[in-house]
Order: C-alpha cells, then sequence, then structure tokens
C-alpha cells in the first residue's frame, strides 16, 4: 500500500475571491497546522475551497472544512466548494449536521440553572399526567369489575389486604405509640411552665387525631407497600409476564392494579384508627409517668376537651393517601425496564413520590379544612 501524500494548502488572494487549493491526506494528524494557516482567511471573504487533490478526508478534516464554512458565514463571507468527489461531499454533510447549533449554546450559568429548573417543571408535568392517567385507568377498571363481578379476583384482594393492611399493624402500632410519648413528653416540659399540664390532652388528641396518626402512618404505608408494588409488577415486566398476560386476553390492570388499590382503600383507614389508638394509649401512659394524670382522669378530658370533628377530619385523607400510594406504585411498575438497574431506579423513585405526594395532599387539606373552619 503506497503511503499517503502529505497535506499542502495554497492560499491565493484574488480581487474579488480568495482561492483555496487543498491536496494530500487532509486528516486529523495535520488538521491543527491547517486551521492555523486557514485563520489568516478575512472572516468577510468569498471563498472558493478546491479539494479535487484530496486524496482522503476523515472527520476531523471535515471539521476544519465546516468550521471555515460557519466562521465565513457568521462574518458575511460565503464559501464554495469546487472538485469534492460524492465520498468528501458525504462526509462533509455528516459532520455538518453532528455540529452543535450555536444557537443551543450555554450562555452562562443563569440559562443553565432555568433550563434545568424548566426540564424539571415539564418532566414533573409528564409525570403527574401519568399518574392521572392510571388512576383513570383504575376506577374504570374498579367500575366493571362492579359490573362483571366475575372478572373480580376477591383471592387476590384477600392477599394483599393481608400484605398491606395486617402485617403492618405492628409497626404502624409502634410508631404511633413512640409518637404519642414523645407529644406527651415533650408537650409537659413546655406547658409545666404554665402550669397547664392538664392541656397536654387535647396537645395529644388533637395533634394524633387531625394530623400525625394518619399521616405518619400513610407515610410507613407509603415506604413499605409502594417499594413492594414497584417491585412485585416491575420484576413481573421484566420476565415478561405481563406481556403474556395480554397474549392470554387477561387484562394487566383488572388482574395487578385494582386489587392492589382497593387493598390500600380498604386497610389504611383501619390502620389510621389503630395508629390513633395506639399513640393516644402512649401518650396517656407518659402523661400518666410524667405528669401524674390518671387513665381515667385523661379519658374524661379526651371525652370533654376534643371534638369528633378532628377524627373525621383524619380520616377524610386516609382514601385519598391510599390512591396516592396505590397508583403512585403501580405507575412506577409499569415503567421498569428489561433490566435490574432500572428495577432499583423505579422502586426508590416511588418511595420518594409517594411519601412527597402525600405530604402535599396533607398539606392541601390544612390549608382546605382552616378554609372551612374545620
Amino acid at each position: 500500500m503506497a503511503a499517503e501524500r502529505a497535506p499542502s494548502i495554497d492560499i491565493e488572494d484574488g480581487p474579488e475571491t480568495v482561492a483555496i487549493t487543498l491536496s494530500g491526506a487532509v486528516t486529523i494528524h495535520a488538521v491543527t497546522e491547517l486551521d492555523q494557516k486557514l485563520a489568516a482567511v478575512p472572516s468577510d471573504a468569498d471563498v472558493r475551497l478546491d479539494l479535487g487533490g484530496v486524496s482522503r478526508l476523515d472527520t476531523a478534516g471535515a471539521w476544519l472544512v465546516t468550521c471555515l464554512r460557519t466562521r465565513l458565514e457568521a462574518g458575511n463571507g460565503h464559501l464554495a466548494l469546487d472538485g469534492a468527489t460524492p465520498e468528501v461531499t458525504a462526509i462533509l454533510d455528516t459532520v455538518a449536521q453532528a455540529m452543535p447549533d450555536p444557537k443551543d449554546a450555554d450562555t452562562g450559568p443563569a440559562m443553565g440553572v432555568l433550563e434545568a429548573i424548566g426540564r424539571r417543571v415539564a418532566g414533573g408535568g409528564v409525570f403527574v399526567m401519568g399518574l392521572v392517567g392510571y388512576l383513570g385507568l383504575f376506577l374504570s377498571r374498579l367500575l366493571r369489575a362492579l359490573t362483571h363481578p366475575r372478572e373480580f379476583r376477591l383471592t387476590s384482594l384477600v392477599h394483599h389486604c393481608e400484605e398491606v393492611g395486617v402485617k403492618a399493624v405492628p409497626i404502624v402500632a409502634l410508631m404511633a405509640f413512640l409518637i404519642g410519648i414523645v407529644l406527651a413528653f415533650q408537650g409537659a416540659s413546655q406547658l409545666r411552665q404554665f402550669g397547664a399540664e392538664v392541656f397536654v390532652v387535647d396537645l395529644i388528641a388533637i395533634s394524633i387525631l387531625r394530623e400525625l396518626g394518619i399521616l405518619l402512618t400513610a407515610i410507613i404505608v407509603a415506604g413499605r407497600t409502594a417499594s413492594a408494588f414497584t417491585a412485585s409488577i416491575g420484576s413481573m415486566k421484566m420476565r415478561e409476564e405481563i406481556d403474556a398476560m395480554r397474549t392470554l386476553g387477561l387484562d394487566p390492570a383488572m388482574v395487578l392494579f385494582v386489587p392492589r388499590i382497593l387493598a390500600l382503600l380498604l386497610m389504611l383507614p383501619i390502620l389510621g384508627l389503630i395508629a390513633n389508638l395506639t399513640g393516644l394509649f402512649g401518650g396517656a401512659l407518659m402523661s400518666w409517668v410524667e405528669l401524674g394524670i390518671s387513665p381515667a382522669m385523661f379519658a374524661t378530658r379526651l371525652v370533654e376537651g376534643t371534638d369528633t370533628s378532628h377524627l373525621l377530619v383524619g380520616m377524610v385523607k386516609a382514601p385519598v393517601f391510599a390512591l396516592i400510594i396505590g397508583v403512585v406504585g403501580c405507575h412506577a411498575g409499569m415503567q421498569v425496564e428489561s433490566n435490574a438497574e432500572s428495577l432499583g431506579q423505579q422502586t426508590s423513585k416511588s418511595v420518594v413520590a409517594a411519601i412527597f405526594a402525600v405530604i402535599v395532599a396533607d398539606a392541601v387539606f390544612s390549608v382546605f379544612f382552616a378554609e372551612l373552619g374545620i
């Protein structure tokens, strides 16, 4: 194989145009030297570039020609090519298409931050719309299950009620019991300064019944159940079991979504009640130990000073929290791709998204009930 001819460049300044002749192998090994020589060409000149003598042109050489064209066009100049073979023209077009658009160039850190925020907002909007779509899918399948009871899977519902409800009772009860103890202890420390220790009962009752009982229960359920839904559905998708369901004529939404989300709708209010009871029990125990408030006095003060509206406000939130957790978990499971890394990412995302959505919903409820004066 003959050695490639060394590249050469000839620049002639004419009265109207600048004639440039390139010859030899215009490759990455010579592009730096050639670029330095081309830098002497004025940006506003009309240039005719003869490529007839080019024996080889790689992407670096094509980049050199493309950069020259871009610089001339920016300076009101013009570049005309002569003698380019079809192969040379093809590689020039490919490199020109791959060059970044100057309009997309980074204009500073402020624009970068705005772009990142815009992408996050747009991505959040797409995510919320996806959740709304899955909520509508669940409601339509639930309506179908009511009108076609034979298609409803009662065994699956009972199984998921046990998984999301019965097995969560110990951790929910322990959490609420400790929260009640903490509220009583901290409340006693502050109210003792004003001689108002008896009002610690109101503090415990309102805090647990209205907010903390159902909110912390929903957060715990979101952590253990949303991740379980995502992992279960995602692993089925990885093994192509969901495609097999469709092949067999089974609706994945009816088989997978309805029992899981419906189990949450049934069990989360029950878990919330358990959390309320154990939280009040923990608060009563600590009030007895720390303040000497007897259980009978605690119960009397609880009945006299606490309105049932606080319990209703807390329980109204439970179905909404259950829908949020179930829809987020099922949606994330269906986004899993055919690799274990995607399964892990979607599982962690579902937990974060479910907890965040529950807290946002609780804040909306708080503002709503405050405006209503409840």
